[in-house]
């Protein structure tokens, strides 16, 4: 087998395995920015109209064009790769459970995590005729991960969140004159999502104890809860819940490229929301003094904590980006960017059985968001471009009280470095560096009635790789 067809398969087969084991860690709400390194090193300034390499498929297709053209004729495989650090650390400043229980919570108050995750991308685009060009796109674009111990004080809304998908997007190019170029792709998504948390087995014990007696004056129930939980919101006594579920939805991205001058580039990109309609199930761990509970529950036809299969709709967002980009001279290139993502898709986590019953509703009422960059390429000779760049990005949560742990950012700050470098006329090399800003985070949440308060601090710093090969 020649070596070229050899690498070129390597590429492709570590990419797609590996995008099934990701975990993407996100930027403002669950999405993933992080889809190329030539990007990163600028913080994705001018990333719809800079067209450096194959990830302009996902960008916006219509570079494929301008890209093209510098190929001269040749087909383009660009190969990246991720590592996301993010830390957190989170001050407990009040959390508690419901007054009604008339206790105090126990649990660690002060905690620290740190979440690493790897996410590789995979691009490809080749010449069809003169004027249309074909390319491919696989990468993660939303996700994320947060993992609690299961005895720190916000577990009854959240101990794990993991979110992963992967994305397959082919598209094509055209070129309508010298100066103006469109592009179109299609999309297909597959979504993976779990979701864990810790339950009060008092809390759920003592509400159907009273509820007996409210209907038969029986207060057998009641002793025996009082019984077994002397105590509520015990770490010890806890049960556990988690839900998972899979989804494949469909969407499309447009966009153009226009070129006023040979020094500018004016690009835009539209891509639609994609519509999720995740199916699972939900399974349960119950404390051993709460199955007797349980099982009475069952025998009156209330599956609440009986393993059963689920469904959930979520809308992830579409998106607007416009950009620009400047020669300066020789040396010198200017970009800029501002993308609107519309956010305000989710409005409500909400996961119901094959009844309609709620497994859990938790309000979000997010809002829509933008981002801006701005960033600089500069040839320093024929083999090696530097590049740097600074972003502000919105988080869509609209305040503390809407805040929940399984999603605790806010609006950051992106301050990135990078560099490419020609191996030979048949491969680059892009590396960036990116760290993240996070304001202080509070949250004020006490939708499950078991309140969660306190302050996140927050930090996330993403180095890339890739690997361009021309052929």
């Amino acid at each position: 087998m020649p070596a070229q067809v050899t690498f070129k398969s390597t590429l492709i087969f570590s990419s797609i395995s590996l995008l099934a084991l990701s975990s993407p860690a996100h930027s403002a709400g669950f999405s993933s920015t992080s889809n190329s390194a030539s990007g990163m090193g600028n913080a994705f300034a001018g990333s719809a109209a800079v067209a450096e390499d194959a990830s302009t498929v996902w960008f916006n297709p219509a570079g494929m064009t301008y890209l093209g053209e510098k190929l001269e004729g040749k087909s383009l495989l660009s190969n990246a790769a991720h590592i996301v650090a993010a830390k957190t650390d989170y001050e407990d400043k009040g959390s508690a459970a419901p007054a009604a229980l008339n206790a105090t919570m126990s649990g660690e108050k002060d905690i620290s995590a740190d979440v690493t995750s790897f996410i590789p991308s995979l691009y490809y685009m080749r010449p069809l005729n003169e004027k249309m060009h074909f390319g491919l796109s696989v990468n993660g674009p939303f996700g994320s991960k947060t993992l609690y111990d299961k005895d720190w004080m916000g577990r009854y809304q959240a101990t794990e969140t993991d979110m992963k998908s992967v994305n397959i997007n082919p598209a094509i190019s055209w070129k309508a004159n010298d100066k103006l170029s469109l592009g179109a792709g299609v999309s297909g998504q597959y979504l993976h999502v779990k979701l864990g948390k810790a339950f009060d087995s008092v809390g759920v014990c003592r509400a159907v104890a009273l509820g007996a007696a409210a209907r038969s004056n029986d207060t057998s129930l009641i002793n025996y809860c009082n019984a077994q939980y002397p105590k509520a919101a015990q770490v010890d006594k806890d049960s556990q819940a988690l839900v998972e579920g899979k989804s494949f939805g469909f969407g499309f991205n447009v966009g153009l490229l226009y070129q006023p001058t040979a020094m500018t580039r004016i690009g835009a990109s539209y891509r639609s929301k994609v519509k999720h309609k995740l199916k699972g199930d939900a399974t349960y761990q119950v404390d051993a003094a709460l199955k007797p509970i349980v099982a009475g529950l069952e025998a009156q036809g209330n599956n609440r904590f009986t393993d059963r299969d689920i469904t959930a709709k979520l809308t992830l967002p579409d998106s607007v980006s416009l950009s620009l980009v400047h020669k300066v001279n020789s040396k010198l290139e200017l970009l800029g960017d501002v993308t609107w993502t519309q956010w305000s898709t989710f409005q409500e986590l909400r996961v119901v059985d094959k009844t309609g019953a709620d497994v859990t509703s938790v309000p979000q009422k997010w809002k829509d968001v933008t981002r801006v960059s701005v960033g600089a390429n500069y040839q320093y000779n024929d083999k090696l471009t530097l590049r740097t760049g600074v972003a502000f990005d919105q988080e869509p949560i609209p305040s503390a009280q809407f805040r929940t742990p399984r999603s605790p950012g806010n609006d950051r700050t992106w301050l990135s470095v990078g560099a490419g470098y020609k191996l030979n006329k048949k491969m680059t090399l892009d590396f960036g560096y990116s760290h993240l800003f996070l304001d202080e985070t509070p949250i004020d949440n006490s939708g499950t009635g078991y309140s969660v308060r306190g302050l996140y601090n927050s930090s996330v710093d993403i180095l890339s790789a890739q690997v361009n090969y021309k052929f």
